[in-house]
């Protein structure tokens, strides 16, 4: 978990210097939309190297969009929300709308980044207290 928050402060770095070179060209919302996508390249290849220590695949980093599907879902509503309605800067919006998606993106990224023959990889904790580890087996 440690270095799932490590690399979202990294990638909401890039998300946010992306959005904020691209903002006084663009209208926000737009510049949102680019910036998003630009994280979440860099994001899939962080977390797959950085957090859940694999290798990545085209399979995966096609795959990985949807695990980012529901937060940029939840994003995009709460930066539209936040700026229209009550009326919050548009420089400050998305990093107040992209803390509520975050335990949802890790989630879903884990059962992605770490899925194996068709089977979801469980943490190694879960392994352990299931009794299905290769050491709680021996005596």
């Amino acid at each position: 978990m440690t270095k799932f928050a490590v690399v979202g402060v990294v990638n909401t770095g890039t998300f946010y210097a992306t959005y904020l070179s691209l903002h006084p060209w663009m209208p926000y919302y737009p510049a949102y939309v680019l910036g998003f996508l630009v994280s979440m390249v860099g994001s899939f290849f962080l977390n797959t190297y950085i957090t859940y220590r694999t290798k990545p695949t085209w399979r995966k980093f096609l795959l990985f969009p949807l695990t980012n599907l529901t937060n940029f879902v939840v994003t995009s509503v709460g930066v539209f929300v936040l700026v229209e309605w009550f009326h919050v800067g548009e420089r400050i919006a998305p990093l107040a709308a992209a803390v509520v998606a975050i335990p949802v993106t890790f989630v879903l990224s884990r059962r992605i980044l770490t899925h194996r023959d068709g089977v979801v990889a469980p943490p190694a904790t879960e392994l352990a207290l299931a009794g299905d580890s290769p050491a709680a087996q021996t005596d």
